[in-house]
């Protein structure tokens, strides 16, 4: 049984439209994989496929051996799928109920994903939210009352309450200012070594894409224009789309250089 995300000829229609053509991809356990393209390239589309809201009309997604692709049934194997693969989005405070505590948040995530009593889930809940920087006094806010960088913090805390085998991150550090993406970014590399967990990045920022990623992803109208080891893909980018993409970055002191 191949251990991991593997995706196969993943395809999506609607209409007339393309939306994914036969992406493929192995996110390997603990490793680090980021999605690049530009807007409309089919990444959302394809991490939407991956965590269920949307059904491919061809191609495969396997976890750990376990078939994703075909509806799943009943409740049990839904809630088990959920827990495998989790999301957390560019802003969190859309994802987070603004009536609820953070502590309230997180406690709902384990009653309705653990057999956790109340005592266990009150420790629970105080470990996940040592684990991602926050306190007390975070602990008993509103979503309204933290920052942006807080917010996010909370929604990994509620993202790794479930022990997910593969975390995506959709645009997740986009809406920060670059000193808060820092810490992001380091606490996420924490994660990832003492959990080994797998990251599936979707990003349009090929500067987290360097901090972040093992292996990359270029798609374009759906289709994988390249991919590889990061170091490969930016330094020598063979396909004409890749170094499009790299030659907008801007570098520090000039104009572009290919994003080397």
């Amino acid at each position: 049984m191949t251990k991991g995300l593997v995706v196969e000829g993943l395809r999506k229609r609607y209409g007339q439209h393309t939306a994914v053509d036969g992406v493929s991809f192995t996110l390997p356990p603990g490793g680090s994989l980021a999605i690049v393209g530009e807007s409309g390239s089919g990444k959302t589309t394809t991490v939407r496929m991956l965590v269920g809201l949307e059904r491919p009309d061809g191609g495969t997604v396997r976890l750990d051996g376990r078939d994703r692709s075909a509806r799943a049934r009943g409740r049990a194997e839904r809630l088990a799928r959920a827990r495998s693969i989790q999301m957390v989005f560019q802003d969190p405070y859309l994802s987070l109920d603004p009536r609820v505590t953070v502590s309230g948040c997180l406690d709902e995530v384990l009653r309705l994903h653990t057999g956790l009593d109340g005592t266990a889930r009150r420790a629970r809940v105080a470990e996940l939210l040592d684990r991602v920087g926050l306190g007390t006094r975070e602990s008993a806010a509103l979503p309204r009352g933290l920052s942006g960088g807080q917010r996010q913090r909370v929604a990994i805390a509620r993202a790794l309450a479930v022990e997910p085998r593969v975390l995506i991150l959709d645009e997740a550090v986009a809406a920060l200012d670059v000193s808060i993406q820092a810490q992001i970014l380091e606490l996420l590399r924490e994660i990832r070594s003492e959990a080994g967990i797998g990251y599936l990045f979707v990003t349009h920022d090929l500067a987290v894409v360097r901090h972040i990623a093992d292996e990359v992803l270029v798609l374009r109208s759906g289709a994988v224009m390249e991919s590889g080891p990061v170091d490969r893909v930016f330094g020598a980018p063979q396909h004409p789309y890749t170094r499009l993409l790299l030659s907008s970055v801007p570098r520090r002191g000039g104009p572009s250089d290919g994003g080397r």
